[in-house]
This record gives C-alpha cells, sequence and structure tokens, in this order.
C-alpha cells in the first residue's frame, strides 16, 4: 500500500503512446498521464465548484479506467442503448464524477456544461450514478455493493441470451460486464452473497476491478477490514488477479487481458491504488473521501500533476484521443451486419431477439393472458365450491404465461415449494444449462433481490423471484432501487400475513404489505383468489415502468363471486364485490385472505337489516391511481361508516376509512399456533368486523 507522503511522480503511470484506434486520431505526445490526468481534473473541479462531494476515488481509479475505457471497453457514445455494449457499472458510486468524465470525454450526450452543474437540482450529473438521468449510466448505485450485485445479474443475462440466441459463427450476444468496487461494496453482506453465486454460475464475462485503496470515510480500514479479499474470492471459485498496480497502464492492461481469457471463471482484479492520488498533502488519506480539496490543494495538485489549464478546460488534443464516437459507430455497424446476416438464417429467432430486448410483449399475449382470466372466471364459480391459497393460484398463473413469455426467468431464495415459483416450464439455469429460466438463488433474499434489478437493466427479461413476506427486511433496499430506477421486476412474497400460522411472530408479516404500499412506484396487489391473482399477475407482466410485488397467501381461501364486469374493476385495484339495496349504511373494504371474512360479515349484517358494501382492495396503488369519480362511485364519501379489515399494520388503512372510520387489524406482532386459531387469538373475525360496523350505525 502506497503512502501519504509516496510523491506524485513515483507513481505515474507509463507513458507509452495510446494503442489502438488513438493512434489513428491522437496527438503523438498525449500520454495515458495526460489522459487520466483529465478525468481527475474534472472531478476535482466539479466536486470543488459544488462544494460537495468524493474526488478522492477518481483521482486514484482514473488510470483503471483510462485504460479499461481506451483499450478494452466496446460502446457507442452515440447510441447508449445498443444491446450489445459492455457494461460498465460504478458500484463504488460516491465516485460519480470518475463515470461522468468518463462518459463526458469519449462523446456521450454529457457537455462541459453537465458537468458544471455536479450535484445541482435537476441536472444530469447527480450525487450518485442514478439510472435515467445520466446517457450511458447502466444502474443506480448509492447503496454500497448493490451495483456488484446488478452486475452479477447482468453477466447472467448476456451467458443465458448467449445460450438462447448465439449459432455457431454468428454470436449476436457477446459483451462483458465490468464493475469498479470499493471496501465499502466488499464489506457489505450483499456482496458475499452474489459473489458466492456468481462463482457458482461461472460467469467468465464478469469483471470485477476492486479499488484497494485502504481507506474509507472513518480512516485506514486495517482497523475494521482485514478481510484476505483474494482469498477470499478464490474461496468462491473466482479468478483473482492480485497486487496489481493501479497506476501502472501496463500491469492494469495485462490484469484485464488476463481476466478476458479465463471464460469459466468470473475475475476479480485487485488493484493497489492511493486515494487521492497526485494531491500532495492529503492522498492517502480519509480527508480525500468526502470532501473538496479546497483552493489551496487544488492548486497544489495541478502543480504537482503539471495539469496547467483552468478548471473545466480540457486540451482539444485529448479531447481527440479520449474520444470514442468513430470506434463506437464502427463496433456497433459491424455487429448490425452480423445481425443482419443472423436474421436471415435465423427469421424467427431474429425477431424473437428484437422483440425481447426492446422489452415488447408478444402479440398475442393481451389476447391469451385475458382468456386465461377468463379461464379463471369460471373455474371459480360459486357452483364449483373452488378453495385455493393464492401462492398455489400464482403458479397457475405462472403456469398459463411461461410458454407465452420466455424472457421470465424465475427463482426463489431456497424457498421454491413455498412460494410455488417453479412452473411447468422452468429449467434450472447453470452451468450444464445456461439457457434455463429458473435460478436457485440460495438463502440470498437481498443478493436475489439485486440480481434480479440487474436481469431488468440488462434487457430481454421479466424478472421474478419468490421468498416470504417477512424477509423483504433482508433485501427491501433492493426493492426500493428497482422503484427508483422504474424497472420491471417482480416480487413474489408468498405467507403473507398471521395466515401462516405456525411458524410464529419471525414469519409472520405486520407492517410490511404497508411498507411496500408506501414505497413510491412500487405497485402491490394482494388478491384475495385465482381471479384477482390472474389479473394481478397480468398486470405486473404488463407494467413496464416499476416494480411489483405479489403478496399472496400460504392458506387456502375461498373463491369470491365474480362476473364479466367486475373483471374490468378488478384490474382497477378496487371494486364493489358485494352490494346492497339502495345506498349502502356501511362499507367494509378488505384485500387477500380477510377479504372473506367481510363477505360473511357483510352476509350476517344483512340479515340483521342494515345496508352493507363489500369493497375488494386487491391493489391500494392501483386504485389510488384512478379518477376520482370512479373511486367515489367505489367509496362515496357520503358513506361515512367504513371499516377497514387486513391482519397487519392498521394505520395505513385511515387513509381510506377516515378518522371517523374503524380497523379491524393489527399493532402487535404474532403468534405461533394453526392458523385459524391465531386469527381469533389476534380479533381479526368476523364478530369484530360485525362489532365494528354496529358501532359505526
Amino acid at each position: 500500500m502506497t503512502s501519504a507522503t509516496t510523491p506524485a511522480s513515483a507513481l505515474l503511470p507509463s507513458r507509452g503512446l495510446l494503442r489502438g484506434h488513438h493512434l489513428e486520431s491522437g496527438h503523438p505526445m498525449t500520454t495515458r498521464s495526460d489522459l487520466a490526468n483529465a478525468i481527475r481534473f474534472l472531478s476535482i473541479d466539479a466536486v470543488q465548484k459544488a462544494n460537495a462531494g468524493h474526488p478522492g476515488m477518481p483521482m486514484g481509479m482514473a488510470d483503471i479506467a483510462e485504460v479499461l475505457w481506451n483499450d478494452f471497453l466496446r460502446h457507442n457514445p452515440a447510441n447508449p442503448s445498443w444491446c450489445n455494449r459492455d457494461r460498465f457499472i460504478l458500484s463504488n458510486g460516491h465516485g460519480a464524477m470518475l463515470h461522468y468524465a468518463l462518459l463526458h470525454l469519449t462523446g456521450y450526450d454529457l457537455t462541459i456544461e453537465d458537468l458544471k452543474q455536479f450535484r445541482q437540482l435537476h441536472s444530469r450529473t447527480p450525487g450518485h450514478p442514478e439510472y435515467g438521468y445520466t446517457p450511458g449510466v447502466e444502474t443506480t448505485t448509492g447503496p454500497l455493493g448493490q451495483g456488484f450485485a446488478n452486475g452479477v445479474g447482468m453477466a447472467v443475462a448476456e451467458k443465458n441470451l448467449a445460450a438462447y440466441f448465439n449459432r455457431s459463427g454468428l454470436e449476436i450476444v457477446d459483451h462483458y460486464t465490468y464493475v469498479f468496487v470499493g471496501d465499502g461494496c466488499l464489506m457489505e453482506g450483499i456482496s458475499h452473497e452474489v459473489a458466492s453465486l456468481a462463482g457458482t454460475l461461472q460467469l467468465g464475462k464478469l469483471i470485477v476491478i476492486y479499488d484497494d485503496n485502504g481507506i474509507s470515510i472513518d480512516g485506514e480500514v486495517k482497523d475494521w477490514f482485514t478481510d484476505n479479499t483474494p482469498e477470499r474470492f478464490e474461496a468462491y471459485g473466482w479468478h483473482v488477479i492480485s497486487n496489481v498496480n493501479g497506476h501502472d497502464s501496463k500491469a492494469i492492461s495485462a490484469a484485464i487481458e488476463e481476466a478476458r481469457d479465463m471464460p469459466t471463471k468470473p475475475t476479480i482484479v485487485c488493484c493497489k491504488t492511493q486515494i487521492g492520488f497526485g494531491s500532495p498533502n492529503l492522498a492517502g488519506t480519509a480527508k480525500m473521501h468526502g470532501s473538496p480539496l479546497g483552493e489551496t490543494e487544488v492548486a497544489a495538485v495541478r502543480q504537482a500533476l503539471d495539469w496547467r489549464y483552468p478548471p473545466f478546460v480540457i486540451p482539444e488534443e485529448i479531447y481527440v484521443a479520449w474520444d470514442g464516437r468513430k470506434l463506437g459507430a464502427r463496433l456497433e455497424e459491424e455487429w448490425h451486419e452480423k445481425f443482419a446476416k443472423y436474421r436471415k438464417a435465423n427469421s424467427v429467432l431474429a425477431e424473437e431477439f428484437l422483440r425481447r430486448t426492446n422489452g415488447e410483449l408478444p402479440k398475442d399475449w393481451e389476447k391469451k393472458t385475458k382468456l386465461f382470466v377468463q379461464a379463471s372466471l369460471e373455474k371459480s364459480l360459486p357452483e364449483k365450491n373452488i378453495s385455493i391459497a393464492t401462492r398455489k393460484a400464482s403458479e397457475l398463473c405462472l403456469d398459463a404465461h411461461a410458454p407465452l413469455l420466455p424472457e421470465l426467468m424465475g427463482g426463489s431464495a431456497d424457498l421454491t415449494p413455498s412460494n410455488n415459483t417453479w412452473h411447468t416450464q422452468s429449467k434450472v439455469f447453470n452451468t450444464a444449462q445456461p439457457m434455463g429460466n429458473y435460478i436457485h438463488y440460495g438463502v440470498r433474499e437481498f443478493g436475489m433481490f439485486a440480481i434480479m434489478n440487474g436481469l431488468a437493466l440488462h434487457g430481454g427479461f421479466i424478472p421474478y423471484g419468490g421468498t416470504f413476506l417477512t424477509f423483504i427486511d433482508y433485501g427491501r433496499n433492493a426493492i426500493r432501487l428497482a422503484a427508483l430506477m422504474r424497472q420491471r421486476v417482480i416480487f413474489v412474497l408468498t405467507h403473507d400475513s398471521i395466515g401462516l400460522g405456525e411458524d410464529g411472530p419471525t414469519h409472520q408479516p405486520i407492517e410490511h404489505a404497508a411498507i411496500l404500499r408506501l414505497t413510491p412506484n412500487v405497485t402491490v396487489w394482494r388478491p384475495c383468489d385465482l381471479v384477482e391473482t390472474a389479473i394481478a399477475w397480468e398486470s405486473a407482466i404488463a407494467h413496464k415502468t416499476g416494480p411489483t410485488c405479489l403478496l399472496l397467501s400460504r392458506q387456502h381461501l375461498s373463491s369470491q363471486q365474480h362476473d364479466l364486469k367486475s373483471l374490468a374493476d378488478i384490474r382497477r385495484g378496487g371494486y364493489i364485490l358485494q352490494d346492497c339495496k339502495g345506498k349502502p349504511q356501511a362499507i367494509i373494504i378488505a384485500t387477500g385472505s380477510e377479504v372473506e371474512l367481510a363477505i360473511k360479515a357483510a352476509q350476517s349484517l344483512t340479515e340483521q337489516g342494515h345496508a352493507v358494501r363489500v369493497v375488494s382492495m386487491p391493489s391500494t396503488t392501483v386504485f389510488d391511481q384512478q379518477d376520482s369519480s370512479y373511486q367515489e362511485s367505489v367509496l362515496p364519501s357520503k358513506v361515512e361508516a367504513r371499516v377497514a379489515i387486513e391482519a397487519g399494520a392498521a394505520d395505513f388503512w385511515y387513509k381510506y376509512v377516515g378518522l371517523k372510520g374503524k380497523i379491524v387489524g393489527l399493532n402487535r406482532y404474532g403468534e405461533s399456533a394453526p392458523y385459524k386459531e391465531v386469527y381469533q387469538a389476534l380479533g381479526i373475525t368476523v364478530e369484530a368486523v360485525e362489532k365494528a360496523v354496529k358501532g359505526l350505525l
């Protein structure tokens, strides 16, 4: 490890001329040091102007980034969405200016004015890379470690698509996933989860470059992070390249070449770097991590690295040497030529590839899924007296959708038989079967969720994965990022209430449905029977701009009475399931497994002479998006006697019942017993609903 007192000149990268396309266009005196320093000073100047940010990591990783982006990364700045581009992920996202500088210098639609607006309101250069804000940013990487996990998902996507679509001599899917990580990423538990799985799956086109600078916010990590990282990754089954000088371009280049020649193992390249490289007084210290250098030290760095240009000024010859647009256009054009040959030889597969990578559903999907919903309605007719757990109903939905949607990539965190996520078309994705469409994630909820995000971000997949609802606590931050990035990811969350019974309080979710409903951009469905479950799956698959959480029961539930009109109303999130004659005196609102309790209570109250309406609310998210006239037709404001019932956190439901209404719910944890006894003991009963309604009338 270099020290803070090591002079910058001793660590300067080799000054050999750039190879490849830059030899054709670059200034003959432009060196790798010059190109790396362009990254350093754009980062220094942007952080200084914003008076906020992390300059140390971009200064330390600039030489690595320069080699990767100029010699290896296949991308086209003019088309950031080119499907066969290499993916680059900055998992240590606090060093965002490194990424922004690279995008600007190589020719993406990110101007010097954008860099000057770093961390400012509504800019395209936020404090951490945010998917959708900046062209060329592949994923949101604020919370450490999740970018690493997303990279694993992208590498899975590449391997699966290549196995599915490639033909000899016509490999239309052939790209790498490169991930920069820091000490913080590797300290986070999610890194253990996904690195272990990546090694097992032998993701040879995943290359992780570790910025081993020994510094985090609190200081030198030797007091709290003494893992032997190379041995750790060797134990995971990775190819490990250790002790690479992260300021020596030849060493960096040789390491990346070695990594690319390892087809059966993911690779981690452990680079020794100096945080804040070039800073005479602060390099190698925690002061470089999260604060501007200050004008005096900025001037000192300019002198130490012989950078003679004012803030945000890059000489033309350096811009020319960095410009990746000409090569990028050529690379993409070569791919299109190959794809044209592929299309001629494999027309059906080619159209399927384009459909999937464009995120489009098959033309006949909507028609066929509606036929399935109608078939579900027929199965659920009252005379058939069907009773089914909604987790099992979900499995039936998967059986119907899987033949139509090869892009469904399923999985479970070691709960496949309990989550019912395996369907009749499922095949395990592994080294022997890379075309498989089902991942055994093992007991890795957080890793699973973040890998699913990577699959969605890569394109070509609709990922879904299962666990118990209560275990979203292990991975909710990945659900949040799916929502933040508006990715189509489907979370199958079974055992959704105290109805799971004997496993007791640790497994019985109370607050979890409310947490998910309160998370922006997350669509939550808690269906009550097969019909509502079918519509929930239909909605989840069709919803392209955010994740969906399906909250499903362990216990069997009675089918409710639906008709063709109610099918349309279910799709609106909340609807009148059972009405009364004339104006209702009271309204009971229920969701999921508590709907049948509401129906029974309403029937009893009707026999006693009360006019009661039952509203099923499988998705409060979708109901809240309806126009006010529809909402008023379901929940007329003049009817103030309202009772909501859900075997979960009670307070969420006040938005529907008002302060004058009542809620039959829970403000405590559950109990271990057969589920009917738990419902009785905790007061989630027909009698409790009746009592609440009568108290309002």
